[in-house]
């Protein structure tokens, strides 16, 4: 099992940067690919980005790409979530999971609390 917590949201300027972080607790970090989703008011949850288990393989929503990174460091359990040039509608809560694969399919098991991130024309 795994237990995250996400830290690093705020209110930032239009253009602006932010850094989420996402610290695991647990032995097995190392195992699960990261994802990122977020949530803004009134809008379903959407998939942000992934990164796979030894930090090499990303994969972005459109809207984020060229913007966000996603990177990890499995010797500290942790996550991150780089947001650069942000728009008002980046503004939302962000949340860390851990995905799984069972029989095949992917499945993020694990959720943070989330961390919102508010971002002013």
């Amino acid at each position: 099992q795994v237990q995250l917590v996400e830290s690093g949201g705020g209110l930032v300027q239009a253009g602006g940067s932010l850094r989420l972080s996402c610290a695991a607790s647990g032995r097995t970090f190392s195992r699960y690919a990261m994802g990122w989703f977020r949530q803004a008011p009134g809008k379903e949850r959407e998939f942000v980005g992934v990164i796979g288990i030894s930090g090499v393989d990303t994969y972005y929503v459109d809207s984020v790409k060229g913007r966000f990174t996603i990177s990890r460091d499995n010797a500290k359990n942790t996550v991150y979530l780089q947001m650069n040039s942000l728009k008002p509608e980046d503004t939302a809560v962000y949340y860390c999971a851990a995905r799984t694969v069972v029989a095949g399919t992917p499945k993020y098991d694990y959720w943070g609390q989330g961390t919102q991130v508010t971002v002013s024309s």
